[in-house]
């Protein structure tokens, strides 16, 4: 049986009235209070994507989404030890140079393989083969450019084959300049091509003159021709610009860099590396801009990749760094800032006059910097196999300008998959 009385009740119910708007204008402070020192914030792209997608996402999922379509900074940051080390090993992938296969070659340090890159501000994932291959799945990706086109290309070949073999389809060319491979498990074409300008060119030989010539005004067709077959270009060009040359435009000789005898005007190749690189640029959006194999070209400019040497390039120890440097040991300047400034100026420049077209995206894979960074990477006398079993020569070649497989250089594909995942993200919005 109720306690309460109908007279207690009434006089409850009144008591109540009373209390409740003095009870509003007591929480009106603390609700001010509350939002004043604690603001609740919803970013802008997270109202974005609950506005337009058709799906439910939790807050984690929106917070991971936002990140996605924001790009990360990945030039600044440091190496950081990893004990897991690389994803492959010199025995078990099939498609590294031999000039690269520094642990088959007997080099004795193991420390350079157990470093990965931290950048400062985001996360930068372990490569995930199964992820790279499902984005491109049905797609064909060519590198394009000189030996660090082929490098990078090695690299995440030995990556791939850790969840699907690759299979080579063609090969042409001397020293097996243009090759194919497929992969079978989700239809996937990645192709090599040997072009050390991107431009048209006449390389130096033995039995010819002993400088190049580039024709700036005419891509070279040995790859463009192909261009309406790839859904992704990833462009590598830079050394082969410090050789000397003659620089052609039409039937007009611009000049040379460094060709004493020939009595043409000496200029700089930093104005050369420019113009090559717009004449690409140009060619891609002009071709490719329309996206007529209904999903557009995507085109990726890796950025120049300094060279480590330190004394003469034939004697003993010429890059005989066992640690990368850390933040301030080293800094990006002189050739090496200047060649990126110009890949990084003429990618933004293109971007600009690419808009009208919505099927066709550009972008700067920006290496230089942590690439700097990692002296310790390259094959050094290791380009040969066990270069000391007889005792250490006087002379010896060293490479310290590409990279050991496995090594720094998986940091690119990397980053390059990252890279592919936000565009993948943004074309699902944008449909």
């Amino acid at each position: 049986m109720s306690s309460f009385s109908p007279s207690k009740n009434h006089s409850y119910r009144s008591l109540i009235r009373k209390l409740l708007p003095w009870t509003f204008y007591a929480i009106i402070p603390l609700v001010f209070f509350r939002l004043y020192f604690y603001p609740c914030t919803v970013s802008h792209s997270n109202l974005i994507l609950i506005s337009s997608s058709p799906f439910s996402f939790s807050p984690s999922t929106l917070e991971e989404s936002a990140k996605e379509t924001t790009p990360c900074d990945y030039t600044n940051g440091d190496w950081v030890r990893d004990e897991r080390g690389p994803l492959y090993n010199g025995t078990s992938c099939g498609t590294i140079k031999e000039g690269q296969n520094c642990n088959s070659h007997g080099r004795p340090d193991m420390g350079y393989l157990y470093w990965r890159w931290k950048p400062k501000q985001c996360k930068l994932p372990r490569f995930d083969p199964d992820t790279f291959l499902r984005l491109l799945r049905n797609k064909h990706l060519a590198f394009v450019g000189d030996s660090m086109a082929r490098n990078q290309l090695e690299s995440l070949l030995c990556m791939l084959a850790t969840a699907s073999a690759p299979k080579l389809v063609y090969r042409d060319g001397e020293d097996n300049k243009f090759r194919r491979w497929h992969f079978d498990s989700h239809n996937i074409d990645i192709s090599i091509y040997w072009s050390p300008f991107l431009v048209k060119g006449v390389e130096k030989s033995n039995a010819g003159p002993n400088h190049n010539k580039l024709y700036l005004d005419h891509v070279d067709e040995r790859w463009a021709a192909d261009m309406n077959g790839f859904d992704l270009i990833v462009l590598s060009i830079g050394h082969w610009f410090l050789h000397p040359a003659v620089y052609y435009k039409g039937d007009s000789i611009l000049g040379c860099h460094h060709c004493p005898g020939l009595n043409y005007t000496e200029i700089g190749f930093y104005d050369v590396l420019r113009k090559a690189l717009k004449t690409t640029l140009k060619t891609a959006i002009e071709r490719r801009g329309g996206g007529s194999n209904g999903n557009g070209t995507k085109v990726i400019l890796t950025t120049f990749s300094p060279s480590h040497f330190e004394g003469d390039w034939d004697k003993f120890g010429a890059c005989p760094k066992t640690k990368p440097y850390q933040e301030g040991d080293k800094s990006l300047e002189g050739m090496d800032a200047e060649m990126r400034k110009i890949e990084i100026e003429e990618v933004e420049a293109a971007k600009l006059s690419a808009m009208q077209f919505d099927y066709l995206r550009l972008e700067a894979l920006d290496v230089t910097k942590l690439s700097l960074m990692r002296p310790d990477g390259h094959p050094g006398p290791y380009m040969y196999p066990f270069p000391f079993a007889n005792g250490v020569t006087e002379r010896v070649q060293n490479d310290c300008v590409h990279w050991c497989l496995p090594g720094p250089i998986d940091t690119w594909n990397e980053i390059l998959l990252e890279v592919i995942k936000r565009w993948d993200y943004q074309s699902i919005r944008e449909e």
